[in-house]
């Protein structure tokens, strides 16, 4: 490595480091400040805090990696500009884009290292940091008793506390009312002074009460103070006196309970791309399935053209169809082709014979041959109807009258085409009742209902695919921007020469909330369908790409964007132009 390389990764990477730490501390906050009345209160140790911190650290990653390298770029360059080191180079016959190769390099080694964050740490982190952050969402408030409030956090117990010492544990005229039997205010304590603190690492409540009464109204309806049993049905009550009492609550809905995370990572947030690409997938066959089931279900929503329907299914239908994995067979598969062992059903080969042949003379036991005649006979009898009922059931045998019905079906006659024509036009010539419009109203209505709910389908799941595949491109072309915002930074830096955080800052949050917009404007466009998703997303790095490209050009040209006396030739040129045309009065 030269000293010219050396030279210009050792004024650019001080400068990333340090603005990566800035970046990520201001997006940080930034974020946080949506979830500040979430967890304050709460009494949330330091190591909870950490974690969410790092978490939401690491998910911040993708935004603070290109600003970053924006910013430090920017410094590197107008400090080698302002120090004339840039000019020294380019006197020494090294040109700018020679100048740009070392931090090049760096930064093409950055977007793999940004790729790997973004497809690896960052959905891991977001996963863990929303999962953290919802089982802090539904942790109470802290422990925390007023003077002269009552306090409602303990379930079904209402406390108030007119005076705390500054010791946090001595308290003075406390009210406690008991909820826990759900009928008002009828169990009541009073104590003149008290202490209070939690025991068993903090699951447990304990007060210990001075100096008190406790007042109890309406005890049981069936057995009085003594335990004899009541002769009236008034209400009771009573008043005990105490020196000390101890009062334990429980406080384990003050904990923080974890949340399995793997409820969380079906958001698009915490899948990468290859899970991405799995769930486009899987949407891909929901949206082939329920165009499939509206295919195969039309010939019921037009049953009068389902005999003269030629349509076809598409090509992706039919090769959907052919390759998706069976339902239940008759082979005794189930959807995921597992093989079944079939259930033996008794099949009765001649139902002609009469029942009684069904069953053999010598399977009845013996007991039953010494019985008399007629008894045997009946008996037999029973168990014959009861064996042809077994196999009806098993064969699923309708009663006469369905066969015979189905027999005059089939012996109806065929009419020939003449007759069938006469019989539609009898059909036509026929009266119109309101019951035959209605009819058909309804039956109008319920396809329209049914293909308006199969087209909404297709549309919510046509949506998903497009939030899906919108990050599937995010995670690649947030890595990429790292090589757009240097191709900006880098140049500019050097038309600029001006180092530090002044006009570089301002600089690069004016390019940065350029590319913000552009990123939010194609990602909304792109999930609402009004351009391609590759178009939505990349939009913004493309655009920045050009722009840096044509800041380059300038670079190497010298161009001189921030000076007032380029802009005053320019205004000169313009004029001249403008009195050549005769479009303005030519100055004398």
């Amino acid at each position: 490595m030269k000293k010219l390389d050396k030279l210009i990764l050792s004024s650019f990477i001080g400068p990333f480091i340090i603005t990566f730490l800035v970046v990520v501390f201001i997006l940080l906050t930034q974020h946080m400040l949506k979830y500040f009345d979430d967890i304050i209160g709460k009494g949330l140790g330091m190591d909870v805090i950490g974690r969410l911190l790092f978490y939401f650290a690491v998910f911040m990653t993708p935004v603070a990696m290109p600003l970053a390298v924006l910013l430090s770029s920017l410094i590197a360059y107008g400090n080698l500009g302002e120090h004339f080191e840039l000019t020294a180079v380019k006197s020494a016959g090294i040109s700018l884009t020679r100048t740009l190769l070392p931090i090049f390099f760096f930064v093409a080694v950055l977007t793999v290292v940004a790729f790997f964050v973004n497809n690896n740490l960052v959905p891991k982190a977001a996963l863990e940091a929303y999962s953290l952050l919802y089982d802090i969402k539904q942790k109470k408030p802290a422990l925390d008793l007023r003077e002269g409030a009552f306090y409602n956090g303990i379930p079904d117990m209402s406390i108030k506390v007119n005076k705390k010492f500054p010791d946090g544990i001595t308290i003075k005229d406390v009210l406690i009312y008991d909820h826990r039997k759900h009928d008002g205010n009828r169990d009541v304590t009073i104590a003149d002074s008290g202490r209070m603190y939690t025991i068993m690492q903090e699951r447990y409540l304990k007060l210990e009460l001075f100096k008190g009464y406790n007042y109890t109204e309406g005890a049981s309806s069936q057995q009085d103070l003594s335990g004899k049993k009541r002769t009236s049905s008034g209400e009771t009550f009573s008043r005990s006196q105490f020196a000390k009492t101890q009062v334990v609550f429980d406080l384990s809905s003050f904990q923080l309970e974890t949340t399995d995370p793997k409820l969380f990572q079906g958001n698009r947030l915490m899948r990468n791309i290859s899970e991405l690409q799995s769930d486009m997938d899987s949407v891909d066959r929901e949206i082939l399935e329920a165009r499939l089931k509206h295919y195969e279900f039309r010939r019921n929503l037009f049953a009068y053209f389902s005999t003269t329907d030629t349509i076809a299914l598409p090509q992706e239908l039919r090769e959907y169809k052919a390759n998706r994995k069976p339902g239940f067979s008759q082979a005794g598969l189930t959807p995921d082709g597992v093989s079944v062992k079939p259930i033996p059903i008794p099949i009765a080969t001649d139902t002609s014979r009469k029942p009684q042949k069904v069953t053999k003379a010598d399977s009845t036991p013996v007991k039953d041959r010494e019985q008399p005649r007629p008894l045997k006979a009946q008996q037999e009898r029973k168990e014959a109807k009861g064996r042809l009922r077994e196999v009806q059931r098993a064969k699923k045998i309708e009663p006469a009258e369905v066969l015979a019905e189905r027999a005059q079906a089939a012996r109806k006659v065929v009419l020939t085409p003449a007759q069938l024509s006469t019989k539609i036009d009898s059909i036509f010539a026929m009266e119109a009742k309101p019951e035959m419009f209605e009819n058909a109203a309804n039956k109008a209505r319920s396809s329209k209902s049914q293909i308006a709910g199969t087209a909404s389908e297709i549309k919510s799941y046509d949506t998903d695919r497009r939030v899906f595949q919108i990050q599937w491109h995010k995670i690649i072309a947030s890595s990429l921007a790292c090589i757009a915002m240097f191709l900006i930074g880098a140049p500019l830096g050097a038309i600029i020469k001006k180092g530090g955080l002044g006009v570089p800052f301002l600089v690069s949050i004016l390019f940065f909330i350029i590319y913000y917009l552009l990123t939010m404007i194609g990602e909304k466009w792109a999930k609402q369908g009004v351009v391609p998703v590759p178009v939505g997303v990349w939009a913004a790095d493309v655009i920045l790409f050009f722009i840096g490209l044509y800041f380059l050009r300038q670079a190497r040209l010298d161009a001189r964007f921030f000076e007032a006396d380029y802009y005053l030739i320019q205004i000169e040129k313009a004029k001249k132009w403008l009195s050549q045309k005769g479009l303005i009065p030519g100055q004398s």
